[in-house]
């Protein structure tokens, strides 16, 4: 066990007055921060660790500053700063972004998904306007406003990792001014408020259909569009134009509630600042996807393209910088974008076998997992000293689940392979790239391999997706 594993174990203990009874590791975002779910008989906690000392204090900060403007963010349960961690009241699993994708029909989105959108923007302004009155800009990382500084930071993020990877022809000076003048052009909006910074759907949790506010450790003075303009331009959400309309209408009532504004001057930087946070967007699906080769992210380039389409329409100030019009008018057209785009587009399902001794496999795709099937209720071989030496990819074994376990096998596969196939077939429909199936027993070599064997066979007479299978524990 790693050190700040026995440490984060510690910090729970002294919180909890119990000895936890699981410590799992939570799925990776974009950072390196990683997050643990620890428990005992009563308590649940999310433990971090984060080996930047910064981006902790400004985190630690912020969050018992929000806490005491009573705004929802998770409540500290204990802090180790010295040991880069710390423990948090844990959220549950549900984000807006999961809400969405579970309660949307293609491009509809329901009422109660609309409903909660006014709730969040009705509540954003609490943020920028009353605890960004009096919050600490000292602590801020990595830098305490967004300046000019920080946005040529964001545009050439994107040059080198979208730009460039794709190969998209331009002029470095020309872009080079056109990036120090659109800078200047942003930054004249003003920043005299609270900026969330990352402000999107993976970073609001619903508890019982409340939302929670996580991940603001990036936060510092800013201009007011730039944390809208994030939630409504978000690739993953893919939110229809009248959608974004509707609720970019309710927040400025919502501002205007808190303070006075002029509503054409803040629409005249609104569609910039959309534009240069899709384009800090693209930076990072570019290095995490494209040049990391993380499904997750490419997954959101299509969408990304479409803003970028939306607000070249959109964002009348870009013809005063014409080397960056250029270049982004190229992205939507470009073949390289469209060959990668292609190749990433199979949707891949990764088949394990596991014992339950160890750990359900954790799913390196980044989508928090998939079916998880207890194989432990068929007739065990293992119990048999003449078949125990032999695995399910023996024939030994096979012949074994093909004649007398036939019957429990024949009831348990036939819906595993419906449900899996059912999840294909949407996955497919949606352009999803992923899907994780894992069968378990005991020891993880008998019933789970079999079963895993049998659904890859089964599954690899479809042309259309790939099928990978892991045995973990042969």
């Amino acid at each position: 066990m790693e050190y700040h594993h026995k440490q984060l174990l510690t910090l729970f203990r002294e919180w909890s007055g119990g000895e936890s009874q699981s410590f799992e590791r939570l799925p990776h975002s974009g950072s390196s921060r990683e997050y643990y779910r620890i428990k005992d008989s009563r308590n649940s906690a999310i433990g971090v660790y984060n080996a930047d000392e910064k981006e902790n204090h400004a985190f630690i900060s912020f969050c018992k500053h929000f806490k005491r403007h009573q705004l929802n963010v998770p409540a500290i349960y204990g802090e180790d700063l010295k040991n880069k961690i710390y423990l948090l009241e844990d959220l549950g699993d549900t984000t807006l972004l999961s809400y969405i994708e579970k309660n949307r029909e293609g491009d509809l989105l329901s009422e109660p998904i609309k409903k909660t959108y006014k709730t969040i923007v009705e509540i954003l302004p609490d943020f920028q306007i009353n605890a960004g009155s009096d919050v600490d800009y000292t602590v801020c990382y990595p830098r305490p406003a967004f300046d000019k500084q920080s946005i040529l930071w964001d545009l050439h993020y994107f040059k080198n990792y979208f730009l460039k990877f794709l190969k998209i022809p331009f002029y470095e000076q020309e872009l080079e001014d056109d990036f120090n003048s659109f800078a200047d052009y942003l930054v004249s909006a003003g920043c005299e408020h609270f900026m969330y910074r990352d402000f999107q759907s993976r970073n609001i949790m619903l508890v019982n259909h409340v939302p929670y506010f996580i991940d603001f450790q990036g936060g510092r003075k800013g201009a007011l569009q730039y944390d809208i303009a994030s939630l409504l331009f978000e690739a993953k959400t893919k939110l229809p134009e009248d959608f974004r309309n509707e609720i970019l209408e309710y927040y400025l009532s919502a501002l205007s509630k808190h303070l006075r504004f002029n509503k054409s001057e803040f629409m005249s930087f609104y569609y910039p600042f959309a534009l240069v946070r899709t384009m800090q967007a693209c930076g990072a699906y570019g290095f995490r996807g494209l040049y990391e080769k993380k499904p997750l992210f490419i997954q959101s380039i299509p969408h990304a393209v479409k803003n970028i389409e939306y607000l070249l329409k959109h964002t009348h100030p870009l013809k005063n910088f014409p080397e960056l019009y250029k270049a982004l008018s190229k992205i939507p057209g470009n073949s390289e974008l469209k060959s990668i785009i292609s190749t990433f587009a199979t949707l891949t399902v990764d088949i394990y076998s596991f014992s339950y001794h160890k750990a359900i496999p954790y799913d390196q795709s980044g989508h928090g997992g998939g079916f998880v099937f207890d194989c432990r209720c068929l007739p065990n071989p293992g119990k048999n000293s003449t078949l125990k030496q032999f695995t399910g990819n023996d024939d030994k074994i096979q012949t074994f689940f093909e004649n007398e376990a036939a019957p429990e096998i024949n009831r348990f596969m036939r819906p595993v392979v419906m449900l899996v196939e059912n999840s294909i077939n949407k996955y497919l429909t949606e352009n999803y790239t992923h899907l994780m199936v894992c069968f378990g027993c005991t020891g993880g070599r008998h019933r789970s391999v079999y079963c895993a064997n049998q659904l890859a066979q089964k599954l690899r007479e479809r042309k259309d997706i790939e099928v990978r299978l892991t045995h973990n524990e042969i």
